[in-house]
């Protein structure tokens, strides 16, 4: 089980490393399919659930392949999804971005 460490704590410990995105893939070649559909990085699974048409950016789950919407989407799905999970580690399913985030230290890599 992680532990959530404090943004503040996050910060003034000025990881060197984070275990979480050293274990996560760096090439999004090698990242887990997607769900459901493994080449359609293009909507929201949890959104399209619930009748939702409205989201603002996507996220990959790095542990399981969950496509989800991010922080500035109005269901903030890709964060509820590490909630849930305890998945730590996403990576942006936008076009042309490859950067990857760790919720557990809340840092990018």
């Amino acid at each position: 089980m992680h532990r959530l460490i404090p943004r503040r704590e996050a910060r003034d410990t000025a990881l060197a490393t984070c275990d979480d995105l050293s274990a996560a893939p760096t090439d999004p070649a090698d990242d887990p399919p997607a769900d459901e559909d493994p080449d359609d990085l293009t909507y929201c699974r949890d959104c399209r659930a619930i009748g939702e048409h409205n989201w603002a950016h996507l996220r990959k789950c790095l542990t399981c392949g969950h496509v989800a919407c991010c922080d500035s989407s109005p269901r903030k799905h890709a964060t509820a999804h590490f909630h849930a999970s305890n998945h730590p580690v996403m990576r942006s399913a936008e076009p042309e971005e490859t950067w990857r985030w760790c919720y557990v230290h809340e840092l990018i890599g």
